[in-house]
Protein backbone atom coordinates (compact mmCIF):
# COMPACT_ATOMS: atom_id res chain seq x y z
CA UNK A 1 0.00 0.00 0.00
CA UNK A 2 1.51 3.14 -1.11
CA UNK A 3 0.23 6.40 0.90
CA UNK A 4 1.38 10.06 -0.47
CA UNK A 5 0.48 13.05 0.79
CA UNK A 6 -0.03 16.54 -0.74
CA UNK A 7 0.90 19.58 0.91
CA UNK A 8 0.15 22.92 -0.36
CA UNK A 9 0.12 26.44 1.00
CA UNK A 10 -3.39 28.83 1.34
CA UNK A 11 -5.61 30.85 3.36
CA UNK A 12 -8.15 28.67 5.49
CA UNK A 13 -11.55 30.19 5.92
CA UNK A 14 -11.41 28.76 9.28
CA UNK A 15 -8.96 30.28 11.44
CA UNK A 16 -8.30 33.28 8.47
CA UNK A 17 -4.75 32.66 8.19
CA UNK A 18 -2.18 31.50 5.75
CA UNK A 19 -1.06 28.06 6.44
CA UNK A 20 -0.12 24.40 5.42
CA UNK A 21 -2.65 22.45 3.85
CA UNK A 22 -2.18 18.41 3.97
CA UNK A 23 -4.32 16.20 1.55
CA UNK A 24 -4.78 12.40 1.51
CA UNK A 25 -7.30 12.62 -0.98
CA UNK A 26 -7.52 14.35 -4.28
CA UNK A 27 -10.00 17.22 -3.20
CA UNK A 28 -10.01 17.01 0.81
CA UNK A 29 -7.47 19.01 2.67
CA UNK A 30 -6.85 19.73 6.37
CA UNK A 31 -5.44 23.00 7.63
CA UNK A 32 -2.81 22.49 9.71
CA UNK A 33 -3.27 26.03 11.93
CA UNK A 34 -6.77 24.98 13.32
CA UNK A 35 -7.31 21.20 12.21
CA UNK A 36 -10.37 21.87 10.03
CA UNK A 37 -11.28 20.14 7.05
CA UNK A 38 -11.48 21.91 3.44
CA UNK A 39 -12.47 20.85 0.46
CA UNK A 40 -10.70 22.44 -2.74
CA UNK A 41 -12.79 24.37 -5.16
CA UNK A 42 -11.28 25.46 -8.69
CA UNK A 43 -13.42 27.81 -10.55
CA UNK A 44 -11.01 30.27 -11.82
CA UNK A 45 -9.21 30.13 -9.24
CA UNK A 46 -8.57 27.73 -6.36
CA UNK A 47 -10.49 27.73 -3.19
CA UNK A 48 -10.77 25.98 -0.01
CA UNK A 49 -13.93 25.61 1.48
CA UNK A 50 -15.26 24.57 4.82
CA UNK A 51 -16.23 20.51 4.74
CA UNK A 52 -20.07 20.71 6.31
CA UNK A 53 -20.51 16.95 7.63
CA UNK A 54 -24.33 16.18 8.14
CA UNK A 55 -26.43 16.21 11.15
CA UNK A 56 -27.49 13.51 12.90
CA UNK A 57 -31.25 14.15 12.92
CA UNK A 58 -30.86 15.17 9.11
CA UNK A 59 -31.00 19.10 9.30
CA UNK A 60 -29.13 21.42 7.29
CA UNK A 61 -26.05 21.98 8.63
CA UNK A 62 -25.39 25.73 9.31
CA UNK A 63 -22.13 27.78 10.07
CA UNK A 64 -23.13 30.30 12.24
CA UNK A 65 -20.83 32.93 11.09
CA UNK A 66 -22.06 32.80 7.46
CA UNK A 67 -25.66 33.96 8.75
CA UNK A 68 -25.78 37.93 9.09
Amino acid sequence: MKVTAEIVNGKCPTCDEYTMLVSLSPELYRCMNCGSDLQQHINGKISYLPVLSTRPDGGVPVVKEWIK
